[in-house]
């Protein structure tokens, strides 16, 4: 679960254990929210399943180098992802015309945009060049109506979204030969 200790990716994250699947979630956040964090995380390993927290800023090509090495010893040769959950939420909410808290610019679209949408293809396409995805393999990403609907301060992330609702439609045609759905 890419965004994992909070909101939507952690709902799934307890609703996925209780149904008996491994988790492992990748998240950023700071040490003084951990204590409550890991409260949650308990949660899930109290469903009897292996867990691994893995607090690391997924956006950073090393970070995601060096967890793409852990996945792989921790798989081994038989382990494989069976769900790809994108749930990461770092967007920008300013006004695109200009108000007293200022308004966006291309580069909150760019972070945003990163973040929220391309962030998945980037992670989804290493898991699968890397031969760690199960033959039948589920992608899923989380959206809202923001995607397809104007609404106030949601510019960025009204694209973001509208970006990757695209990946991944995109993905679940060009990898069903494979056996992937999204």
């Amino acid at each position: 679960i890419l965004g994992g200790s909070r909101g939507l990716g952690l709902a799934s994250a307890k609703k996925l254990a209780k149904h008996g699947m491994n988790i492992c979630i990748i998240h950023r956040d700071r040490k003084s929210d951990m204590p409550e964090i890991e409260n949650h995380f308990s949660e899930i390993r109290d469903c009897q399943v292996a867990m691994i927290s893995l607090n690391r800023d997924l956006l950073r090509a090393e970070h995601k180098k060096e967890i793409l090495n852990e996945l792989n010893m921790i798989l081994g040769d038989q382990g494989k992802i069976k769900c790809l959950l994108h749930s990461v939420a770092k967007g920008n909410l300013k006004p695109m015309a200009e108000s007293d808290s200022g308004s966006l610019s291309v580069l909150d679209f760019e972070i945003t945009i990163q973040a929220m949408a391309l962030s998945l293809y980037d992670w989804f396409k290493s898991l699968f060049d890397s031969k760690l995805l199960s033959e039948d393999c589920r992608v899923i990403s989380f959206t809202s109506e923001g995607g397809r609907k104007p609404l106030n301060n949601y510019g960025a992330v009204s694209a973001a979204k509208a970006s990757l609702e695209a990946i991944t439609r995109n993905i679940a045609l060009e990898f069903a030969p494979y056996g992937v759905r999204a």
